[in-house]
């Protein structure tokens, strides 16, 4: 394990020391929430259905992915990481759905 050391101003301190010694990364950006933020930024740029369909998230947040599935898997996913995959799990399954919809409007064209 490491242990990460820092300074924070006494203001911060006095909202962060009832969360006790394991600092929740709730709240903070994660790699969850940077998924998403480059999901939406993708949808509002109108891209074409077949820009829909080949779209993939960034290598960064598929291989976080499949870390915290392995960890998982192996029942070792501290409270944090289970509400982070869980965050991954529905901005994939969001995707997910879209390209089908999108797969089954194409099929229903002439």
């Amino acid at each position: 394990m490491v242990q990460l050391t820092m300074q924070v101003s006494d203001e911060l301190a006095k909202q962060i020391q009832p969360i006790g010694s394991e600092l929740s990364l709730i709240g903070f950006k994660t790699l969850a929430t940077a998924a998403a933020t480059e999901v939406i930024q993708f949808l509002s740029k109108a891209p074409s259905p077949q820009n829909v369909l080949d779209y993939h998230v960034s290598k960064q947040a598929q291989e976080r992915l499949q870390r915290l599935l392995a960890l998982n898997e192996a029942g070792m996913l501290s409270e944090t990481e289970q509400l982070e995959l869980d965050e991954l799990q529905r901005i994939e399954h969001i995707v997910i759905m879209l390209k089908a919809q999108i797969t089954a409007q194409l099929k229903q064209e002439p």
